[in-house]
C-alpha cells in the first residue's frame, strides 16, 4: 500500500504539488480563524439543578433531594453522565448530555423530569435551573463576619444587599448565599385556647397563609374618573400577623 502511494505521487507530481498547495492554504486560514480562549470550555453540555434546603444536613441532602433527582435524570435522552454534590442545605446536580447537542433542548428535558421528580421531594423543596455557564464557572466563595452583629442580620445583609450588587457584575451568572439565620415569623400557638374556640391547626395554618396577600375588589368609577379598590393586607410587622383573623362564627 504504502510502495503505491509513492509510485502514485512520482507519476503525479503536478498534482501532488497542486494538493499540498491547497492543504497548506487551508491549514493557514483555519489557524488564522481558530478561536482562542483562556480557559477553553472542554466539558459535555451540562445542565445544572440546584435546590436549596434550608436546615438539612448533607446525609438528608443527599438521601431526600439529590438522589431521587438523580434517578430521575438517569432516563433522560441523550443523558451521558449525572453526578451531584450535597453539602449543608444545597444541593447540586450536574447533568452531562452528548457532544453536539442543543444545551437549550436539553434544559428543557431537565425541566420536564423535573415535574414529576418534584413529587418525591420534601415539602417546600423547588429544584431550579442554573444559568447556562461551564462547571468551571464556580470560582470564588466570599465569607461575612462580624463580632457585634447576628447570624441572622448577616444573612439578611447577604440576601437583599450583597447578592444583589455581586450579580450587577459584567459575567456573574449565579450567588447562592449559604449559612446564618434567615428571617422569619413564627407563630406559636396555644393548644388550651385552640380547644376553647374550636380552632384546629388546620385554620390556623390556612389563616396565617392567606392572610398575608394583597388581593384586589375591582373600581369604581366616579363622574370621568376610576378609583381602584384594594385590600392590602400584607403584613410587614409582627402586629399585623397578630390582627389576622383565624375563623369567623356568627359574626364573632
Amino acid at each position: 500500500m504504502f510502495d503505491r502511494i509513492i509510485q502514485f505521487s512520482l507519476n503525479n507530481r503536478l498534482f501532488v504539488v497542486a494538493f499540498a498547495a491547497l492543504l497548506l492554504v487551508y491549514g493557514v486560514y483555519v489557524i488564522v480563524n481558530l478561536p482562542v480562549d483562556v480557559l477553553p470550555d472542554l466539558n459535555r453540555p451540562t445542565v445544572t439543578i440546584m435546590t436549596e434546603a434550608e436546615g438539612f444536613a448533607p446525609e438528608e441532602v443527599e438521601t431526600l433531594i439529590s438522589r431521587p433527582l438523580e434517578i430521575a435524570m438517569n432516563g433522560a435522552p441523550s443523558v451521558e453522565r449525572v453526578r451531584s454534590v450535597s453539602g449543608i442545605g444545597l444541593s447540586i446536580v450536574y447533568v452531562e448530555f452528548g457532544w453536539g447537542t442543543d444545551i437549550y433542548l436539553d434544559r428543557q428535558l431537565v425541566n420536564e423530569r423535573l415535574q414529576s421528580a418534584s413529587a418525591q421531594l420534601p415539602d417546600g423543596i423547588v429544584p431550579q435551573l442554573g444559568p447556562i455557564s461551564s462547571v468551571m464557572g464556580q470560582i470564588m466563595l466570599v465569607g461575612l463576619y462580624a463580632d457585634t452583629t447576628s447570624p441572622m442580620a448577616l444573612r439578611t445583609l447577604a440576601d437583599f444587599t450583597v447578592r444583589q450588587r455581586l450579580l450587577t457584575i459584567p459575567g456573574i451568572a449565579q450567588v447562592i448565599p449559604l449559612g446564618g439565620e434567615v428571617k422569619q415569623f413564627q407563630v406559636i400557638i396555644s393548644r388550651e385556647r385552640m380547644k376553647s374556640f374550636g380552632v384546629s391547626i388546620e385554620d390556623v395554618e390556612t389563616a396565617a397563609r392567606g392572610s398575608n396577600v394583597n388581593t384586589t375588589g375591582g373600581y369604581v368609577e366616579s363622574g370621568s374618573q376610576e378609583y381602584l379598590i384594594r385590600n392590602i393586607a400584607r403584613a410587614s410587622t409582627i402586629e399585623d400577623i397578630e390582627q389576622t383573623v383565624v375563623r369567623n362564627v356568627n359574626g364573632v
